[in-house]
């Protein structure tokens, strides 16, 4: 997709659907959606905007991943030292949320770019794995 705000919309409110249509909690849904919204949002920060990204979700019996393309290889997430509760800080928040929705994503040199991956456990509601 082209990063555009419109596009970005849509993509947010595809994500949720396309994981309810695979049997994924809301809150999974909800936090994937999230997740894929603050990686595509950093792309456009760091590439400009409507930057071209993919967007790819997968889900597995125990995980949805979360992996979003962009073209800048050399332009990689940087956290702002600021902790997240900082009302003073205007950006940097969105790689705490990373970390707490996500812990242990990574990023990784692409062909085209880079893509950034995240990882979600994902359980049916009854709290056993999903499978």
């Amino acid at each position: 997709m082209s990063a555009g705000p419109e596009q970005v919309r849509e993509m947010r409110a595809r994500v949720v659907e396309e994981l309810r249509g695979a049997g994924v909690t809301e809150e999974v849904a909800e936090a994937a959606r999230l997740v894929a919204s603050e990686l595509v949002g950093n792309a456009v920060r760091l590439c400009g905007p409507f930057t071209p990204v993919v967007v790819q979700i997968a889900r597995s019996a125990d995980e949805v991943i979360v992996a979003v393309h962009d073209p800048e290889p050399t332009a990689l997430p940087d956290r702002d030292p600021c902790p997240p509760g900082n009302d003073t800080a205007e950006s940097g928040r969105g790689l705490w949320i990373l970390d707490a929705l996500a812990p242990g994503w990574s990023v990784r040199p692409t062909p085209f770019g880079k893509q950034i991956r995240c990882r979600l456990p994902c359980r049916d509601p009854l709290g056993e794995d999903a499978g």
